[in-house]
């Protein structure tokens, strides 16, 4: 193979958004080996860049020879010469989730404490870091058209399951609140798929799902897409089994921590929504959007209820 050169005869791609392109498009073809390393170069840009072989190597818990066929596969003569691709990127790019973990603990080292305080220190500063991202990572337009779908959809459909279940709970709870039609695909008695038959192109799915991914949240995502239903997707990477069948897509990288996932990033990112589906739906209000609670309609219900009676 000419140097330049892929397998399918094009253009090397010598920018970071060409490669995560072509990296998305094969991973399905790719090898479990592989395709663990391209979870990590794909979410750890900066990593890849600045870092020896030897130490993204471990940080895939693979050898450094096998980094370097992975780059092979895609048609550079080596780890090296996809690694430069990954450090043109660097000149404009926000600083990656390590790096703002790095200066974080940096800046609270001062506090540093050990036992439970330093559990709740090492997480506190990967949510920060994690909340920083979702900041600069999510655009302008698809929050705008995951809104518009979420408002005009006949019946919204939210699928989340094992850990991702907290996150379709409380999105749930939000667009209820906003007196949207919601239906909650849990696992419960064991119907979820077949309630998902019921979805149609007036609706959206919401499908929620991290790694390792749900199989009934994937299984209904495909279903729901083959069927022409929009998708809104909240997943943490294009490389998900979710992305290629996302009308809309939310990646939200995650780091693995050394006690559990967090669930910070994700949440923040569900009332956001929330939010922008109230901002539609009070269009005519002069004071900012907001979401009501079940104990405020409550009272109001009986402030009515006693002003009839007067």
């Amino acid at each position: 193979m000419a140097r330049g050169e892929i397998k399918s005869g094009k253009s090397l791609p010598n920018n970071y958004e060409g490669i995560v392109n072509l990296i998305t498009m094969e991973y399905p073809n790719l090898s479990s080996g592989f395709q663990k390393i391209a979870r990590y170069v794909t979410q750890n840009p900066n990593v890849v860049a600045l870092e020896s072989i030897s130490l993204i190597a471990s940080k895939c818990d693979t050898h450094p020879s096998s980094l370097v066929r992975f780059a092979q596969e895609f048609g550079y003569s080596g780890f090296k010469e996809m690694q430069l691709v990954f450090q043109t990127r660097l000149a404009t790019a926000a600083p990656g989730f390590r790096e703002r973990v790095k200066a974080l603990e940096g800046e609270l080292s001062r506090n540093t404490s050990s036992g439970n305080l330093g559990h709740l220190r090492a997480l506190v500063v990967r949510d920060i870091a994690a909340l920083q991202e979702l900041l600069e990572r999510v655009p302008e337009e698809e929050l705008a058209q995951a809104a518009r779908l979420l408002t005009k959809a006949d019946t919204v459909y939210i699928a989340g399951q094992l850990r991702s279940e907290p996150i379709a709970s409380l999105f749930r709870y939000l667009l209820t609140m906003l007196h949207r039609r919601v239906v909650l695909l849990d696992p419960a008695g064991g119907l979820s798929q077949e309630m998902a038959e019921t979805i149609t192109p007036r609706d959206t799915l919401v499908a929620i799902s991290f790694r390792h991914y749900a199989q009934e949240v994937v299984a209904i995502t495909e279903r729901a897409a083959g069927n022409s239903v929009p998708v809104i997707a909240l997943t943490d990477s294009q490389l998900s089994p979710l992305a290629k069948d996302a009308t809309v897509l939310f990646t939200i990288p995650e780091d693995e921590y050394t006690f559990s996932r967090s669930l910070a990033a994700p949440v923040c990112l569900v009332q956001c929504l929330a939010v922008a589906v109230a901002a539609l739906l009070q269009q005519n209000r002069e004071e900012a959007p907001r979401i009501p609670t079940v104990t405020e309609k409550l009272r109001n219900r009986k402030g009515q209820g006693r002003g009839k009676r007067g």
